[in-house]
């Protein structure tokens, strides 16, 4: 039952932590720390995903070859996925002078509010699952792994914020339209809790699929605008909180230490 709480707890504070920093960045337009926090949380997805998570599920008792297999689903699963919705989850695009979000010109998602809340649903229910079966190996793990997700979600639920308002939502509205998006955290965590516990032989598998999916939000969504970065200047603070990412994923693995 404790984990249990923790899990519930975490789930709660990630939805609603990231929630308030996204409304705050969002309604204030502080394009600049939205940047910030896109390169830390870059170094948190992957440190977490290869230096934690991978070697939990190892130590659980999943065969090299099939740990190798589960990242592959994963990482094509939600390459698929995301083909398929047409719902990318690109947090910041320059060059062209428009405003993007999620991979599309602002000007032509206003009629796109509610398949984005209900994806959003969706998006939130498996990190409460992710958050949930991190707990069910150790303090530590859940812990770090609730740190990740939280990162993940502020550039994310920024793009959200910004469809709503775009839409013509109010910027109340768009608060609790998020929120009530976000509470498919908490249910993920608990139903994750519930299964994971009664079926131990589906954690390592569970651990694999959440490491891919770190694996591939940061290589496949975050990277790439650090990559397009021409200038030296630029670029050398932008990689140094991707290492503060990764050192701060590195303190929290020590918790259970």
């Amino acid at each position: 039952m404790p984990t249990l709480l923790f899990i519930v707890a975490a789930n709660v504070a990630s939805t609603a932590v990231s929630l308030s920093l996204a409304a705050l960045l969002s309604f204030r337009l502080l394009s600049d720390l939205v940047d910030r926090m896109v390169h830390v949380s870059i170094g948190l997805l992957l440190a977490t995903a290869l230096v934690n998570i991978l070697p939990e599920a190892l130590e659980t008792g999943l065969r090299p070859d099939r740990l190798g297999w589960s990242v592959l689903v994963g990482i094509l699963g939600l390459f698929l996925l995301e083909k398929a919705t047409l719902i990318h989850h690109t947090h910041h695009h320059e060059g062209d002078g428009h405003d993007h979000v999620h991979g599309y010109d602002a000007r032509e998602v206003g009629r796109g509010a509610y398949p984005i809340l209900i994806a959003d649903a969706f998006h939130n229910f498996t990190d409460g699952v992710v958050i949930a079966a991190a707990f069910l190996v150790d303090l530590g793990t859940g812990v770090v792994t609730a740190l990740a997700v939280l990162a993940h979600e502020i550039p994310h639920e920024i793009g959200d914020f910004m469809i709503l308002l775009n839409a013509g939502f109010s910027r109340r509205r768009s608060f609790l339209f998020m929120l009530l998006s976000g509470c498919s955290a908490v249910l993920g965590g608990i139903g994750g809790y519930f299964v994971l516990a009664r079926a131990q032989a589906l954690l390592p598998y569970a651990l694999a699929i959440a490491a891919a999916s770190f694996v591939y939000i940061a290589l496949s969504d975050l990277l790439p605008e650090l990559m397009r970065r021409s200038s030296l200047r630029k670029s050398l603070p932008e990689v140094g909180f991707v290492f503060l990412g990764v050192v701060i994923a590195i303190l929290a693995m020590s918790l259970d230490r």
